[in-house]
């Protein structure tokens, strides 16, 4: 398998999720640029506070200046995503559909509806979705991660179609200071979501796999 060396990370999404991923990724040396739906003017104060290994750009600059990108959007949003940016680019999805708080998503209303990393994919036909930093909360990016090899080291759950790109992602993810587990291709990725035995839960690599195991999709509804 083939890592992508990554010293510049795209943020799509600058709300809880976003920013701390953005704080994570300044804290072990490497450049972020963010984007928001409002623009790059409404960053400033983040942008000062991450200063100077962060700017601000369109989302379309965003994508096109990240080795790796994060989408850390609602998911009503992704449709709405400048696919041609993000050709060639590998893409983290740490997205979990909540209808209650963001809108409901057509395509994941239906009987055979695809997971949220498979719908992003079916938005950005170029790029290649990795489902990651999804099961954790925010504040937690920031607080929860240690070196490797630290005993019960915290694990976080991928999940993707291509290896090259899941290896990137779990070169980041390590260096961000976390096991991974690999839950399989991207029509898994709904195992680590919410109502999940893998949710949420500050797991180590046995308990994350055998959380993964446990996981039992409870209806028709995507990721829910």
């Amino acid at each position: 398998m083939v890592t992508t060396p990554v010293q510049t990370l795209g943020i799509i999404g600058a709300g809880n999720v976003g920013a701390q991923i953005a704080r994570r990724a300044v804290q072990i040396g490497l450049d972020v640029v963010l984007a928001n739906s409002r623009g790059p003017e409404t960053l400033e104060e983040l942008i000062a506070e991450l200063a100077p290994s962060a700017g601000a750009a369109t989302v379309a600059d965003t994508a096109r200046a990240g080795d790796v990108v994060v989408v850390a959007i609602p998911i009503s949003g992704y449709r709405d995503l400048p696919a041609e940016a993000f050709v060639g680019k590998t893409v983290i999805d740490t997205g979990n559909y909540y209808p209650e708080y963001s809108g409901r998503v057509d395509e994941l209303e239906q009987p055979s509806a695809p997971t949220t990393s498979e719908l992003l994919q079916h938005f950005l036909p170029g790029a290649t979705v990795v489902k990651a930093l999804n099961n954790l909360g925010s504040a937690d990016v920031t607080t929860d991660g240690s070196p490797a090899g630290t005993p019960a080291r915290r694990s976080l759950a991928i999940a993707g179609d291509d290896a090259d790109a899941k290896a990137t992602v779990t070169s980041l993810l390590d260096r961000f200071g976390f096991d991974v587990v690999d839950a399989g291709p991207l029509s898994e990725g709904w195992r680590s979501e919410r109502d999940q035995p893998a949710y949420g839960v500050r797991l180590d690599r046995a308990g994350m796999e055998a959380a993964l195991a446990a996981a039992q999709r409870r209806s028709a509804v995507a990721d829910v």
